[in-house]
């Protein structure tokens, strides 16, 4: 990497996600992310340009607001600089090139849906189905080379330009990365609610996975609900065994016998299961933005290791 391009592309990811932490904050509120200026969500007073500089101000004010002192979450400051790392991670992995503005675009998406919806348990249309469109507009420029590169010649005649060729397979490959993947969310939320009588999948997570689709393509779309649903699932069993042992913990305080305890604390802990919400976006986007550093060499490990 040349350092100075690097740098350079650092400070452009410090504002983006300066810009980020508005749409996080504003768009499920549906507040307009460009008009008013930016102001204290305690005491609404507009902050100074000097006061809102990326992570430094946020620093020299000691994450408070200068006129309220209200506390300033740490997430303004995680944002920003988790989208400038990413930023210099895509010039790192894909160069100077249109590949890695594709992927710039794709992780700003991404931070900015897993913190709202981590948050709030929103994910807004303003981000699912503007990067959908960008996704696909992005498979004509930048080939998506996925599984529909091996299955589209054989399945329809191709034009002989090869420049034609290429982009009908990645527009192909974007086009059914998103079907795939918006379908089998949906599937599986329709599923849950016959099975539990409750909704598991709002539609917020079936327009996140056509977004993730559309820059991906297929096989790296596949990849990202294995593993998103096993992370998800690891997370939910974790949650569920936390509460059972510290109301467990509490049971046995209050002199109960063990078994006595631990049958209590099992009630709890279902109702948890129960009632918890899970923000399984969060999953989602972080397993896309893996799959597109290291998905396809994930993929190639794991088949070497069955055959």
């Amino acid at each position: 990497m040349d350092p100075v391009i690097a740098a350079t592309i650092f400070v452009f990811g410090l504002c983006f996600g300066s810009f980020l932490n508005v749409c996080i904050y504003r768009l499920p509120r549906d507040k307009s992310v460009v008009r008013p200026g930016s102001a204290c969500p305690n005491c609404n007073t507009p902050i100074k340009l000097y006061d809102n500089i990326p992570v430094l101000s946020w620093l020299l004010l000691g994450r408070r607001c200068r006129q309220c002192h209200a506390p300033i979450t740490a997430r303004y400051a995680a944002v920003e600089l988790l989208t400038a790392g990413l930023f210099v991670a895509c010039y790192a992995r894909f160069g100077l090139t249109l590949e890695a503005l594709k992927y710039c675009v794709f992780a700003f998406l991404l931070i900015g849906l897993i913190f709202t919806d981590a948050e709030t348990k929103l994910l807004p249309d303003e981000m699912t189905l503007s990067g959908l469109i960008v996704g696909l507009v992005f498979s004509l420029f930048v080939p998506v080379n996925d599984l529909m590169s091996l299955l589209l010649p054989s399945m329809v005649h191709l034009p002989a330009n090869p420049n034609v060729s290429w982009r009908v397979l990645s527009v192909a490959d974007a086009g059914l990365g998103a079907i795939v993947g918006a379908s089998f969310i949906y599937g599986a939320g329709k599923l849950y609610l016959g099975f539990r009588g409750v909704e598991g999948m709002g539609f917020g997570d079936v327009k996140l996975m056509a977004m993730v689709g559309a820059f991906l393509g297929l096989r790296l779309t596949v990849f990202t609900l294995f593993a998103a649903s096993v992370l998800g699932s690891l997370f939910g069993v974790s949650t569920v065994l936390a509460v059972w042992m510290k109301r467990t913990r509490r049971w046995r305080q209050r002199r109960q016998s063990a078994s006595a305890a631990r049958r209590r604390a099992w009630q709890s802990a279902k109702l948890v299961y129960r009632r918890y919400e899970l923000p399984f976006g969060v999953f989602l986007g972080a397993m896309a933005m893996l799959a597109f550093f290291f998905g396809n060499q994930l993929l190639g490990w794991y088949w070497g290791q069955l055959l």
